[in-house]
This record gives structure tokens, sequence and C-alpha cells, in this order.
């Protein structure tokens, strides 16, 4: 089972994302201080896969596809590549073979939200990237209650017909075309 109570060291961050210090992650997310994030939009052929979130922050809404943060080790703060790749085999066991296209930088958003479940505060700097897959992955049930795949046109409707409770850097990503 994963565990959340590990410490983890991202990095604060100022309007322009330009690194202020290293933070532990809880302490950012508890004090609402703005840090850097990424978001990896997984795709399988004309659709995105959607994470039903299983985590302490923004429980139960829904991902687009995996979202993490750069970790430092020591003084050295992780490439966003190495960050991606990590995830997508750590929730979804995809490794590089299974990609079709490999990561691309879409954009940044910037976004805060307070967690209406707990007393948590994304603030982040969010560095938004897509790639595609060749097979439904595998779902790790440590991270994600479900994956499903949506059509991207269906998922950027204004209304949200499709009655899923989207995380606020999803929305964020969907304002802005990402």
């Amino acid at each position: 089972m994963h565990d959340y109570t590990n410490e983890q060291i991202i990095a604060q961050v100022d309007e322009n994302d330009t690194i202020i210090k290293s933070i532990e992650r809880w302490e950012a997310h508890k004090k609402g201080i703005l840090h850097r994030a990424l978001t990896i939009t997984v795709q399988l052929e004309q659709n995105v896969l959607l994470q039903h979130r299983k985590h302490p922050v923004f429980d139960g809404v829904w991902d687009m596809t995996v979202s993490t943060h750069q970790l430092y080790d020591g003084d050295v703060l992780q490439d966003d590549m190495t960050a991606i790749m990590l995830t997508l085999e750590r929730e979804l066991a995809i490794t590089s073979e299974d990609l079709v296209q490999q990561p691309i930088k879409k954009g940044v958003v910037q976004y805060k939200a307070k967690d209406p479940k707990s007393d948590y505060i994304e603030h982040e700097v969010c560095h938004i990237y897509s790639c595609s897959v060749r097979a439904l992955p595998k779902i790790n049930n440590e991270y994600a209650y479900e994956l499903t795949t949506v059509n991207r046109q269906e998922l950027e409707q204004s209304n949200n017909h499709l009655g899923l409770e989207l995380a606020p850097w999803v929305i964020e990503m969907l304002q802005h075309n990402y």
C-alpha cells in the first residue's frame, strides 16, 4: 500500500515558476504554498484516460490521467521526463516501450484550490504533458479507484454532461485547451 506519510521534498516556486527553495510536500499543501507539479494526459486512440483519484488531497475526483510532483534527491530536482516516466510506471505500469508517442509538453497552468474534503490546498504551477499508449494500461489500486476512457471532445464540453467531478487542475487544463 502507498504510504502517504513518506517525506517528499518538492520545489516551491514563484508566479513565474522560478524555484525559490525546496519544501516538504505536506507543508506546501497545508499552507497553500505555490509549488511545481505536473500532469500527464495519456491518450488511447481518440480517447483520454481518466483516473479516479485515490489520494489524501482531492480524493475521489477524476484526474487526466496522472499527476505528481518533481521530487528532490538531495539538492537535485528531478527533470519532468524522469518524474513522468516514474509516475506512469508506478501508477499504470506504463514503460517507454508501451508508448506510441513520447510525452510532449503542452503548456503550464497555475491554479489554487481548497480541497472541500480535507484541510489541504493545491496551489500549483502545473506542467502539462500528453502521450499516447498502444493499449489500455493496468491500474494500480493503491493510487486510483478506477480508470476509464473518455472521448476528449465530450470531456471538453463546458457543461460536462458526463457528470464527472474533475480535479481543479483538469478544469484549468480544459479551459486552456491542454
